[in-house]
């Protein structure tokens, strides 16, 4: 990814206060709690509010992300609720997971490059287990309606980063769909996800 890009994040990410807040993401809490503990891989996992939550509850948690000081927090966070995370930097290709390796993928407002985002949900894919399950929740493509309207609901103001039911049926194709929907919602985490959105909410378990 590019330099910019990373330099994006860890400047969001350095300030004292979470930039997304310490509370997990609702739609994340309501479909893990139903779930079996297990070991659970969060994509994207910034500063660490849903990882330290999943750990909370027993999981065996492992994250990554190519912000350091997100890491850093998610760190600080994992040390006020006396828990631990396995929390890996960088790129997906370069990382240390292993096919087969977790029972649930976590992707929350995990917003890839456009050219990338595709080829990491199958990547990830390879990373789950047959019968465990993904958990996915970003902004859809008519979310960019949303921010003209409400710069602070925050997400990515480039069309190719956002998702479509369509994009989600095709990269995750091995999948039996427990849950795929566009809906409206109200977000309030943090700084930057305040207001009415779009999201693509998606539950799948791997064939």
């Amino acid at each position: 990814m590019e330099d910019s890009w990373t330099a994006r994040w860890n400047e969001r990410y350095a300030g004292e206060s979470f930039a997304y807040g310490e509370i997990p993401n609702e739609y994340l809490k309501e479909q893990l709690e139903q779930l079996p503990v297990g070991s659970i891989l969060f994509a994207a996992e910034g500063e660490g509010r849903n990882a330290v939550f999943a750990a909370k509850l027993g999981w065996e948690v492992s994250a990554f992300d190519i912000s350091v000081e997100g890491k850093n927090k998610a760190m600080q966070l994992a040390g006020k609720n006396q828990v631990r995370l396995d929390y890996q930097i960088g790129e997906l290709q370069t990382l240390n997971f292993t096919d087969d390796q977790f029972d649930t993928i976590a992707l929350i407002y995990a917003h890839f490059p456009a050219g990338i985002k595709s080829s990491y949900h199958k990547q990830l894919s390879r990373f789950l287990k047959k019968g465990g399950f993904v958990i996915f929740e970003a902004f859809s493509k008519k979310h960019l309606n949303y921010i003209a309207k409400n710069d602070k609901v925050g997400g990515p103001k480039d069309v190719e980063m956002l998702y479509s039911i369509e994009e989600i049926q095709s990269d995750f194709e091995e999948y039996d769909v427990i849950v795929l929907q566009e809906k409206e919602i109200m977000l309030n985490e943090g700084q930057f996800h305040k207001g009415v959105g779009s999201v693509i909410r998606f539950v799948g378990r791997k064939k």
